[in-house]
């Protein structure tokens, strides 16, 4: 019995995730656009905590 590593599964379901947004993005209709706002709103969030994340972390260090 073989084992499978857990970095194994998760390369396999990046890939296949991969696989399956590719797919609806070069859909028909409004698919495409829709990823793309998605993407945009995803990325936008993420530099937003982010940017507060380190602002906090920052603010530990620093005195007062």
């Amino acid at each position: 019995m073989d084992t499978i590593t857990p970095l194994n599964i998760v390369v396999d379901n990046l890939t296949e995730m991969t696989e399956l947004f590719s797919d609806v993005a070069a859909g028909d209709g409004l698919a495409p656009l829709l990823v793309l706002i998605g993407g945009l709103l995803v990325a936008f969030s993420l530099a937003v905590f982010g940017a507060l994340t380190l602002g906090a972390v920052g603010d530990l260090f620093t005195a007062n």
